[in-house]
């Protein structure tokens, strides 16, 4: 098996707040990512996709195809956006790291699958240091 990763990036504004609770107890789990007036990250994007190389091309799955597909169905939706204001992504939903990997697999797996490719991995870096890994429904190691 082969794997081959292709890297995008999107800026988006987000609030994390329980409608319900306080602003005291908001701040309290949620910290500034509470904060009334949103923020922003610079999103770093990483889609994996894996199986066997072309024997013809030698590819898993163009790089231009894939990157094509991710920028339709994510960065063009979601670049400079407020993700709880602007999309329908989230309707109910937090827009945290971990949410946000599940909703892009989601919009990823049938294009790439249609491709002739496999959706492997979606790894969202919120920061340098923070970032979520998910792996699909299954669940992978």
């Amino acid at each position: 098996m082969h794997y081959l990763t292709r890297r995008e990036t999107f800026n988006a504004a987000h609030k994390l707040a329980i409608a319900d609770w306080t602003d005291e107890r908001n701040r309290e789990v949620f910290g500034k990512c509470a904060n009334h007036n949103w923020h922003g990250h610079n999103y770093d994007l990483r889609v994996t996709v894996c199986g066997m190389p072309d024997p013809i091309t030698g590819f898993v799955m163009d790089a231009k195809v894939l990157s094509t597909i991710i920028k339709q169905e994510v960065v063009d939706q979601l670049d400079h956006a407020n993700l709880n204001l602007d999309t329908d992504w989230f309707t109910g939903v937090l827009p945290t790291t971990e949410n946000l990997t599940l909703k892009i697999w989601e919009h990823l797996e049938r294009p790439i699958t249609a491709a002739g490719s496999a959706l492997y991995r979606v790894r969202l870096y919120e920061t340098e240091n923070i970032y979520a890994d998910y792996y699909g429904p299954a669940g992978r190691t």
